[in-house]
């Protein structure tokens, strides 16, 4: 039976802040040289799924300029396929919003494609897994829905859509995002639906209002009359969809045995990104690295620890870079030091600057809900004057330029904005 894929790749990313100021969620960088949305697509690659449709929407330039015709997947190969589906407006001239809405304005994919089969996919998930088994497995039970499910902490459960599911596996309940969760099975936003079946819900769903989520408007609705079934899966899966969770997930890649290895030799399931030519990097006399992702093209002649760096930044002498993460081309001046920070790209941190120091406390006044632990954020090509002090939880909007930091000291829970007129 043709199986094809659809990744949702459409979200804002608001939790993630600066982060998506400029680029689609799934384009955040992750893990020095990939990008989130490659996991999925080489999940994909690897498990067989030779057509895919991506369904882009915010700054969906950065996912198709990633993309492109596929090659690190094969997708450019003959009879593969990965088409960037841009945005359009509804017929009622509103951008189409929520997970299923998307999927049923884009329909015609499936129909061109002739498939029996389609995994719908979010392109924000870090996890490697094989679909074949469950595709097995959905076919085996001549299911119309089979939902991908992992064991979440209980404390957490109430951020998931959670199953509640019989010996059998066929699913009995699902509330999206419940304050009183039945179980701790949450979903992993891996769907298998049968076409046809898929074709003759969201009809009836998405006709009648512009915003449908699979999540919330039609998964609760089809579990009792259909043959909805769970994939138990217990390999890794991340959700990176807060700051805290996109840091925590990068530093796990740093543990001595960390539970996504992108260096096991013997995983068939590599992950596959775009590649461009890089110098090598360089550790000079002065440098040190511990227990740290450095990517191609990177210059340390200071110290970094716990930490991963992507392509071509730059660690003066002196500095220290500890639990970080830093995109491409940012430069970390002679004698700063970062802690729990994470610098966008092309930033320029001037010498002797303290970023990471102080109490943990107050969470950040303009984002509380999801800058409270610590961590600091800086936007895309800001300039951060010499000698500054940054303590937590504080926010660096992107393009700050020197002349924006009003004081040498930017309090714990501080936003840094550029000033007006500025982009």
């Amino acid at each position: 039976m043709k199986t094809v894929a659809m990744i949702l790749a459409g979200g804002a990313g608001t939790r993630l802040d600066v982060l998506t100021e400029h680029r689609a969620k799934p384009a955040v960088p992750f893990g020095g040289q990939y990008r989130v949305i490659d996991f999925t697509l080489s999940n994909c690659a690897n498990s067989g799924i030779t057509n895919v449709a991506v369904l882009a929407q915010h700054f969906h330039r950065t996912i198709s300029q990633h993309i492109g015709v596929g090659r690190p997947w094969d997708f450019d190969k003959d009879f593969n396929s990965v088409d960037i589906l841009t945005p359009h407006h509804t017929s009622g001239g509103k951008w189409v919003s929520g997970t299923a809405q998307a999927v049923f304005q884009n329909f015609d994919f499936l129909t061109e494609q002739n498939a029996e089969n389609v995994l719908v996919l979010c392109g924000d998930h870090v996890y490697g897994m094989d679909y074949r088994p469950m595709l097995q497995a959905h076919e085996t039970r001549d299911a119309d829905l089979t939902i991908a499910a992992i064991p979440v902490e209980n404390e957490n459960a109430k951020s998931y859509g959670i199953l509640s599911i019989d010996e059998n596996q066929k699913i009995r309940d699902f509330e999206e995002k419940p304050e009183c969760p039945k179980s701790n099975l949450a979903s992993m936003g891996v769907y298998v639906f049968r076409v046809s079946f898929l074709r003759q819900i969201l009809q009836k769903v998405c006709l009648q209002r512009q915003e449908i989520d699979f999540g919330l408007d039609v998964i609760p609705g089809v579990i009792e009359s259909y043959r909805a079934f769970a994939y138990p899966y217990d390999g890794y899966w991340r959700d990176v969809g807060t700051l805290e969770e996109y840091w925590h997930a990068n530093m796990e890649l740093l543990q001595p045995s960390p539970p996504l290895d992108l260096h096991d030799r013997n995983n068939l399931f590599a992950v596959h990104t775009t590649s461009h030519q890089l110098q090598p990097t360089i550790i000079s006399n002065t440098g040190t690295v511990v227990r740290s992702i450095v990517s191609g093209g990177c210059q340390i002649r200071g110290t970094v620890e716990n930490s991963v760096l992507s392509p071509n930044v730059v660690v003066e002498d002196g500095a220290i870079v500890r639990n970080s993460i830093i995109f491409d081309r940012t430069i970390v001046g002679r004698g700063s030091t970062l802690d729990r920070t994470i610098l966008d790209k092309d930033v320029v941190v001037g010498a002797s600057c303290r970023i990471g120091c102080g109490s943990n406390s107050p969470s950040n006044r303009e984002r509380p809900l999801i800058l409270h632990t610590g961590i600091n954020v800086v936007g895309k090509s800001t300039h951060i004057p010499a000698g500054t002090t940054i303590e937590r939880n504080c926010r660096v909007l992107s393009g700050v330029l020197e002349s924006d930091f009003l004081s040498k000291t930017v309090k714990s829970g501080t936003t840094v904005f550029p000033s007006p007129g500025k982009i």
